[in-house]
């Protein structure tokens, strides 16, 4: 059958757009951290963000005020531990991952690659999509926290300083 009655339709519309409406002003309300790259943490929270709206658009036993409620709770869950993680070096540690050096001076970090699981592929398919053609003319690739790769060209004369806090 396609469907049980009307009445269940109507209400998959009706809550569809409501709930819809709610976590979109809840997200707004929580930030642009609430939106931003995922890191581990943040996906998270999206993946339960997520699970919870259709829950409530296709579950009857979930009133629309529950649903609502969930949202804030896991928007205000998230905000209160970036907030916390500022603050405290132990909650830091705890939901956030550290970006890793995988090359420097044009030379792979073996053990980071190894430890990350990312191969030199994918390293050097992150360079080439920076238009460089020689690993020598490469600073850094960095693994961020968000796990993309970031390529630091070798600049034209002085030293790259955004590096020193990975040391």
């Amino acid at each position: 059958m396609f469907y049980d009655n009307l009445f269940g339709l109507l209400r998959v519309v009706v809550i569809s757009i409501t709930a819809y409406t709610a976590l979109i002003l809840i997200l707004r309300a929580a930030g642009k951290r609430a939106l931003s790259k995922l890191n581990a943490f943040d996906l998270v929270v999206t993946v339960a963000l997520g699970s919870t709206l259709s829950t409530v658009l296709l579950s009857g036993d979930i009133a629309f005020a529950e649903g609502a409620l969930a949202f804030a709770m896991l928007a205000l869950l998230q905000w209160l531990v970036a907030k916390l993680s500022i603050h405290s070096d132990f909650v830091q540690q705890i939901t956030r991952a550290k970006p890793r050096l995988l090359m420097r001076d044009g030379e792979i970090c073996a053990d980071a690659l190894r430890d990350e699981r990312v191969t030199r592929a994918e390293v050097y398919s992150a360079i080439r999509g920076q238009g460089i053609a020689r690993t020598a003319e490469v600073a850094a690739v960095v693994l961020e926290t968000d796990g993309s790769l970031s390529v630091i060209a070798r600049p034209a004369e002085g030293q790259v300083d955004v590096l020193d806090f990975l040391n």
